[in-house]
């Protein structure tokens, strides 16, 4: 039976995609340990490197207005927050298949998209309640932005964000047959990835950097992902922007590449997830 005549057979694959994701919130208020994980260590990097940091760090080419590292680190430890929770939102799929229900949703008469879509809202949700806790703090900063437009669009990039990561992690995970091994590879990809996106120094225009480390960056899908959490939790940016040792893109194209990253991992997470691997108890 292919999976076109699954679709027609079953009248609701999004109550199917609901109920999983439904199983994923569940499951991980049920384990406290990762909401320790996924907040705690984040929240130990920022208030250590912001205390050990901030008076020494300037965006401002006069020196004089410019954000000090506590305020321009927030970002990119809410990233983290993300970040971490798409990880652990990910090794469900090993342990799903580990259990045997993996291979029973695959069975069952629904698209895959379904699953797919359920696995990974389920983990966007979490990450993007874990991410909403986070940003009370941004209460003690004094330049944050907290009009309700600002805050709207925050909500929708970090959901964005959320989802790409999730998505990126689902990918890796369907692969693996082993946490071990998910987690190494989980630790080459998506930590370089967060260092190289602006969330714990700022991006060097293509002058200063000879180009090297500005093309890394630039081409670091995540990097528009921090940038736009950046541009919606601050109103004044002149600090970074009229630095020409630094790069900044516009709100705009961090919204255009955050959704397309979010776009392409989801539709390569939905084909790869249609294909057999080694992993497979089938």
């Amino acid at each position: 039976m292919n999976e076109s005549s699954l679709t027609t057979t079953h009248p609701k694959p999004l109550l199917a995609a609901l109920t999983l994701c439904w199983r994923e919130i569940l499951r991980f208020f049920r384990q406290r340990n990762r909401i320790i994980g996924a907040i705690a260590t984040p929240l130990v990097f920022w208030l250590l490197f912001g205390a050990g940091l901030d008076r020494s760090f300037e965006l401002s080419a006069a020196g004089s207005d410019g954000q000090g590292f506590r305020e321009y680190f927030f970002p990119g430890t809410l990233a983290m927050i993300l970040l971490f929770t798409a990880i652990f939102a990910s090794i469900s799929i090993i342990e799903d298949r580990r259990e045997g229900f993996l291979q029973s949703v695959l069975v069952a008469p629904i698209p895959r998209w379904s699953m797919v879509l359920g696995k990974i809202l389920g983990g966007t949700l979490i990450a993007l309640i874990q991410g909403s806790l986070f940003c009370l703090l941004a209460l003690t900063l004094p330049n944050a932005t907290f009009d309700p437009l600002s805050l709207l669009g925050l909500l929708g990039i970090m959901f964005v964000v959320s989802l790409a990561l999730t998505a990126l992690g689902y990918l890796i995970a369907w692969r693996m047959d082993s946490t071990q091994g998910f987690h190494a590879i989980m630790n080459l990809v998506l930590m370089p990835m967060w260092l190289l996106s602006g969330s714990f120094f700022p991006i060097p225009s293509l002058e200063s950097s000879r180009g090297i480390m500005y093309w890394i960056m630039t081409l670091n899908p995540l990097t528009y992902g921090v940038t736009g959490i950046r541009w919606l939790m601050f109103e004044n940016m002149n600090a970074e922007s009229t630095n020409p040792d630094f790069f900044l893109p516009s709100l705009q194209i961090c919204w255009i590449v955050s959704l397309a990253f979010a776009l392409v991992t989801f539709v390569m997470a939905w084909k790869v997830s249609g294909s057999r691997t080694t992993a497979d108890l089938l």
